[in-house]
C-alpha cells in the first residue's frame, strides 16, 4: 500500500465509521448469531496473497457486522456515549 492509496482506504474508512454512526439506530442493537458462527466463515489460516481491501471491507460487512453487538444505540439499554464520540476516536 502506497501513501496515495493509504490517503484513498483511509478517508473511506472514516466515510464507512460515519455511515455506522448515522445509522446505528436502525439496527438491532442486539446481535442475533450465535457464539462462534464466525469460526466457520474465516480461513483458518493465513492467506498467502494480499486480499483486496475491497474483499476485507465485504467481510467487515457480511461476516462481522451481523455479530456486533451496538454499544452506541439510543436503542440499547444500557448507553455509554463517552467511548463513541468523535473527539474520543479521533
Amino acid at each position: 500500500m502506497d501513501v496515495n492509496e493509504f490517503r484513498k482506504r483511509g478517508k473511506e474508512m472514516i466515510d464507512f465509521i460515519a455511515d455506522y454512526y448515522e445509522n446505528v439506530d436502525n439496527m438491532p442493537p442486539m446481535s442475533s448469531v450465535k457464539p462462534g458462527y464466525l469460526y466457520s466463515l474465516m480461513p483458518h489460516e493465513a492467506p498467502e496473497e494480499l486480499e483486496s481491501f475491497e474483499n476485507i471491507r465485504q467481510d467487515i460487512e457480511t461476516k462481522i457486522m451481523p455479530g456486533m453487538m451496538h454499544w452506541q444505540s439510543s436503542n440499547f439499554f444500557g448507553w455509554y456515549p463517552s467511548s463513541g464520540s468523535f473527539p474520543a476516536m479521533l
